[in-house]
């Protein structure tokens, strides 16, 4: 069964990579992936803040990059290696949302195939 949110999302990360290529800053991918998605009339909203609950008590300041059509977490990273913690920190955010479906997207690897991960719980 395919996903074709997340297969959209793909395809414009995709995009962006191939004009843009790898070694640019978080930040600029950030704001090239929302220009492409806003292009496929993708809906989304970018840096939503999230409370994490600790025994009972609520903690603001973590913040998500992207949130698409309500259903998908995007995190957006530079990285030629993603790091295990990057993993930790979707999967928080996922728990954290109560969430299903989130991507990793590391815009720094030379093939952004490589950099892509399907993270669901």
């Amino acid at each position: 069964m395919t996903d074709k949110i997340t297969e959209n999302i793909i395809g414009a990360a995709i995009e962006v990579h191939k004009i843009l290529g790898p070694g640019l800053l978080e930040s600029i991918y950030e704001i090239a992936l929302c220009y492409e998605l806003e292009l496929q009339n993708i809906e989304f909203k970018k840096q939503i803040d999230i409370d994490v609950v600790y025994k009972n008590r609520i903690i603001k300041g973590q913040r998500i990059d992207l949130l698409v059509e309500n259903e998908v977490i995007v995190e957006i990273k530079s990285l030629r290696r993603l790091p295990e913690i990057a993993t930790a920190q979707i999967l928080s955010y996922l728990k954290a949302t109560k969430m299903k479906r989130g991507l990793l997207i590391s815009f720094g690897e030379s093939r952004l195939v490589k950099g892509i991960k399907r993270i669901s719980l």
